[in-house]
C-alpha cells in the first residue's frame, strides 16, 4: 500500500504533466517565450529574434496555429508578441480575435521576425526569444534601443535565467510547472530518490482513493470535446471523419475498434489543423494527451465500465506515459504516439479485467511492434500515426488478455517489463539521434 506522501508526490507529478494546451505545444511554447520577453520589454517589439533547438524547430514547422488558418512559427511568434500572456501558459494565444490576426499578418509582412536554429546546445527543448524596440526619449529627438530576452528549456513552460549581454533584461525561473527533473520536491523523478516503475504506476492507479484522482476526468471532457468539435469542420486530413463514413464501416465495421480510432483521430485532426479548442496534454504533447485519453474513454463507454473503472484506467494510461517519458525526454526522434498508445493499451487492458501481469504483457506487445516509429514533426498527418498506435494498443490488449505476449527471446523485449521500457527509451533518446538530424535536414531542405 502506498503511503500518503508517495501518493501526494505522484498526484503532483500528474498535475504538472497533464495540463490544458491550445494548439500544438511547440509553437505555443515559442509564443509563450516571446510573450514573456515582450512583457519584460514593456511594449510591442520592432524586431523579434528566436533561436530554437533542432527538435523544437522540427515539431513547429508544419502544424496549424489555432484560429489563424495558417501554418508554422511566424504567426505564432507575431501573436505571442501582440496578445500573448505568459500567465496563460500553453493557452497563451487564447485571446485571439480576427482584428489581432490581421495585425499579426501585417507584422510578418513587415519582416520583423527572424527564426534561427540554435546549433551549440544539447538541450532538445530550447527556445530563446530576443525582442528589441526603438524608444523615443521624452522631450527629445534622441532614440534609444531597448532589448529583453527570455529562455525556455527542458519543458514547454520552464523559464530559465540566461546570462544576458550588457544592457539586456533577462527572465528568471517564474513557472512552478518547471521541468520535473529539476524539481527537488518530487523524488519520484530523476536522481533525487526512487524512480517510478510500472508496478508503482499500477498500484497507484488501482488503489489510490478515488477522490484523489478523479481530477483526471477533465482530460476526458477536453479531449472528447475536441473530437466532437472536429466533426463540424474539415481539419487536417479528416481521418477521423473518414473512418466514420459508410464506406469505412464496410471495411472496419461500425465497432468499438472503429469508434476508438475515429474519436482519437478526430481530436488529433482538430488540434493539428488549427482548431481553436483546448486539449489536455501529457508530458508536453497534446497528441500524447489525446492518445492516452480518448481510446480509454471510448472503450469504457462502449464496454459499459463504471466511472471508477474509467478514472483508474485513465490514471493508469496517463501515468504510464509519464513514466516512459521520464527516460525518453520531452522531445525525441521517437514518435510520441508510441508512448501514449502504450499507456492507452494498459488502460484498455485494465478495463477488460486485466491484472498487473496482463498489463505487463500489453506493454511488451506494444514495444515489440512500434519501436522505431520516427517523429518527423507535428503536422496533420500525425493522426495517421496515432491511428496506427491506437490499433496496436487494442491488438496488444486483446493478446494480453489471451495470455499471449512477446517474450525475451524476441527483439528488445526483456523478462523485466521496466527493462523493456528502458530498452525502448534508450533507442529513442540515444540511438536515433542521427535519424533525428537527418529528418530535420530533409524537412528544412525541401
Amino acid at each position: 500500500m502506498l503511503s500518503t506522501k508517495e501518493r501526494e508526490e505522484i498526484i503532483s507529478l500528474i498535475k504538472q504533466q497533464v495540463v490544458p494546451a491550445m494548439g500544438c505545444t511547440e509553437p505555443m511554447c515559442v509564443a509563450l517565450c516571446v510573450a514573456k520577453a515582450t512583457e519584460e520589454l514593456g511594449c510591442l517589439p520592432d524586431r523579434i529574434e528566436v533561436h530554437l533547438s533542432a527538435n523544437l524547430l522540427k515539431n513547429a514547422m508544419g502544424v496549424g496555429i489555432p484560429g489563424t488558418g495558417m501554418i508554422g512559427l511566424p504567426i505564432a511568434i507575431a501573436l505571442g508578441a501582440i496578445i500573448g500572456k505568459s500567465e496563460y501558459k500553453l493557452q497563451v494565444l487564447k485571446d485571439l480575435t480576427p482584428e489581432v490576426l490581421e495585425q499579426g499578418k501585417k507584422y510578418i509582412a513587415e519582416g520583423r521576425i527572424n527564426i534561427q536554429l540554435k546549433e551549440d546546445i544539447t538541450e532538445k527543448l530550447y527556445v530563446e526569444a530576443i525582442v528589441n524596440a526603438e524608444c523615443r526619449m521624452l522631450d527629445a529627438e534622441l532614440k534609444s534601443m531597448r532589448s529583453a530576452r527570455a529562455i525556455i528549456a527542458g519543458s514547454h513552460t520552464n523559464f530559465v535565467a540566461p546570462h544576458p549581454p550588457k544592457g539586456e533584461s533577462s527572465i528568471g525561473p517564474t513557472d512552478e510547472n518547471c521541468a520535473l527533473k529539476t524539481n527537488k520536491n518530487l523524488p519520484l523523478w530523476g536522481n533525487e530518490g526512487a524512480s517510478l516503475s510500472l508496478r508503482l504506476v499500477y498500484d497507484f492507479a488501482t488503489t489510490a482513493p478515488l477522490s484523489e484522482i478523479s481530477f483526471i476526468l477533465e482530460a476526458k471532457e477536453l479531449n472528447m470535446n475536441a473530437a466532437k468539435e472536429s466533426v463540424h469542420g474539415n481539419y487536417g486530413h479528416c481521418l477521423g471523419k473518414t473512418i466514420e463514413r459508410p464506406m469505412s464501416h464496410g471495411i472496419f465495421g461500425n465497432s468499438i475498434f472503429s469508434h476508438i480510432i475515429s474519436k482519437t483521430a478526430l481530436a488529433c485532426d482538430a488540434r493539428m489543423g488549427g482548431a481553436m479548442v483546448p486539449v489536455m496534454s501529457n508530458s508536453g504533447s497534446g497528441n500524447q494527451g489525446i492518445c492516452a485519453t480518448n481510446p480509454v474513454v471510448v472503450y469504457a463507454q462502449e464496454n459499459q465500465n463504471t466511472e471508477e473503472e474509467l478514472i483508474r484506467a485513465l490514471t493508469l494510461s496517463h501515468l504510464t506515459a509519464i513514466y516512459i517519458k521520464q527516460s525518453l525526454g520531452t522531445l525525441s526522434a521517437l514518435c510520441g504516439c508510441v508512448v501514449a498508445s502504450t499507456g492507452a493499451s494498459c488502460g484498455i487492458t485494465y478495463l477488460m479485467g486485466g491484472d498487473y501481469d496482463r498489463i505487463c504483457f500489453a506493454v511488451n506487445n506494444m514495444i515489440a511492434n512500434l519501436t522505431g516509429m520516427i517523429c518527423d514533426g507535428a503536422k496533420p498527418s500525425c493522426s495517421l500515426k496515432i491511428a496506427s498506435g491506437v490499433s496496436t494498443a487494442l491488438l496488444s490488449a486483446l493478446l494480453a488478455m489471451e495470455g499471449k505476449h512477446v517474450t525475451s527471446a524476441e527483439g528488445i523485449v526483456d523478462n523485466d517489463v521496466d527493462k523493456t521500457i528502458h530498452n525502448l527509451t534508450s533507442i529513442g533518446a540515444k540511438a536515433m539521434d542521427d535519424t533525428d538530424r537527418m529528418v530535420l535536414d530533409i524537412m528544412t531542405s525541401k
